[in-house]
């Protein structure tokens, strides 16, 4: 149970392996506004970064044209998993790789918010950064190496290896 105060901001940040008006990405821009519908429509689902375009691939990220970003804010971690590993989202996490290089460091992380507050992408990118440095944390962690809002000992979760992280 989570403390009702605090949601879960997420931030997934990925390598483009070509330009977004190319051939190679087309399935992934043209399944962009579906799938952020069905996250909109999802149970926990809370708020996401979405400027006038509607999805945030336009928003840059460390300074980097070849970096899109995700973020969402969600009522906790089971709500975020629920949509995260069923529907379309599942179909476009099995096919990532076509679309985005493998980055070794880590690309992705989670951490607590007040319930109202929108992170901004200077934020996730300090948590993000924080991650890297020091593993998971109460200030920055992973899907399997959670912590709970008050930043307790820390829970394990087991993500499908086909779909999994790459933390």
């Amino acid at each position: 149970m989570t403390d009702a105060a605090l949601e879960l901001a997420q931030v997934n940040i990925a390598r483009l392996k070509f330009p977004l008006d190319s051939p190679e990405l087309k399935d992934f821009v043209d399944a962009l506004d579906p799938v952020n519908a069905d996250a909109d429509a999802a149970a926990g689902f809370v708020w996401r970064l979405q400027p006038e375009g509607g999805d945030a691939t336009d928003v840059p990220v460390f300074g980097d044209d070849w970096l899109i970003v995700n973020m969402s804010v969600w009522r906790d971690a089971d709500a975020l998993t629920a949509y995260m590993y069923q529907g379309r989202h599942r179909e476009m996490l099995a096919r990532r790789r076509e679309w985005f290089e493998r980055v070794r460091e880590a690309m992705s992380t989670l951490w607590w918010v007040p319930a109202g507050h929108r992170p901004t992408v200077a934020e996730a990118e300090a948590r993000l950064l924080h991650l890297r440095a020091h593993g998971p944390t109460p200030y920055a962690f992973t899907l399997r190496t959670s912590f709970p809002p008050q930043g307790a000992d820390p829970v394990a979760f087991t993500v499908p290896e086909e779909l999994g992280c790459s933390v």
